[in-house]
């Protein structure tokens, strides 16, 4: 299973004094020495943290793959294309979130998505949509040509007990699903060691996506062995 390190909050953190320190673009390095195999970073329209800038620096700067996650926007699929971004994740955005609160709303966004797909896919950009586990969903997907979702996983990451269970059981049951349409499964969202390891074994899912655990807990253990921690785990 691969490790994406979502490096957003380094930023937030540098955003909030200004200046340069932290550097998002020294977490990335820091993380794929540690193991991690692709890096996260999601470009807000609000620039609330990630900014242009630091893309362009992360891609120069690491080794792995740069997913870039953007909001399903003209101006957000011409710069993915115009910087010869090689992975996108599509995902919801509010201006007032303090995160984002749950996957796409891939019926609203259908017809720009149908439109506007085809020009990543020509451009060689491997493209996955950021959703809630339904099945529904996954037949949507089918029809726009896409063959990638990362499930969001925030509804387990805050549940205990049977319910979580139950949620788990139902992105078991959406992941095999797709699966079965051909369709490749990836997780994220509110994911900590302990949550992790509840949904590692869940057959053909890929990835997991982790960003606000691994910089927080960072804080007290260090980047480098944190990162170190969650591919043991998940490995």
């Amino acid at each position: 299973m691969r490790l994406g390190v979502n490096i957003d909050h380094v930023a937030t953190l540098r955003n909030a004094r200004g200046g340069i320190h932290p550097d998002p673009i020294k977490a990335a390095i820091i993380s794929e020495e540690a193991g991690a195999d692709l890096i996260v970073a999601h470009l807000r329209e609000d620039r609330r943290h990630i900014n242009e800038d630091d893309i362009s620096n992360i891609i120069r700067n690491i080794n792995i793959p740069l997913q870039l996650e953007v909001a399903p926007t003209n101006f957000m699929f011409n710069f993915a294309i115009k910087n010869n971004i090689k992975k996108v994740c599509i995902v919801p955005e509010k201006r007032k979130e303090l995160t984002t609160e749950g996957g796409l709303d891939i019926k609203y966004n259908f017809n720009f998505l149908k439109e506007n797909l085809p020009n990543l896919y020509r451009n060689n950009i491997e493209v996955s949509l950021f959703l809630d586990t339904d099945m529904e969903n996954v037949n949507l997907c089918l029809e726009l040509g896409v063959n990638a979702i990362e499930f969001h996983t925030g509804e387990i990451a805050n549940t205990y007990g049977e319910d979580e269970k139950v949620l788990i059981r139902r992105l078991e049951k959406v992941i095999k699903y797709a699966m079965s349409q051909g369709i490749s499964s990836r997780a994220g969202h509110g994911l900590n060691f302990d949550k992790a390891k509840k949904i590692l074994n869940i057959k053909y899912l890929e990835e997991l996506n982790i960003g606000h655990f691994i910089i927080g807990e960072s804080i007290f253990c260090g980047l480098s062995e944190v990162v170190k921690k969650m591919k043991k785990i998940i490995g």
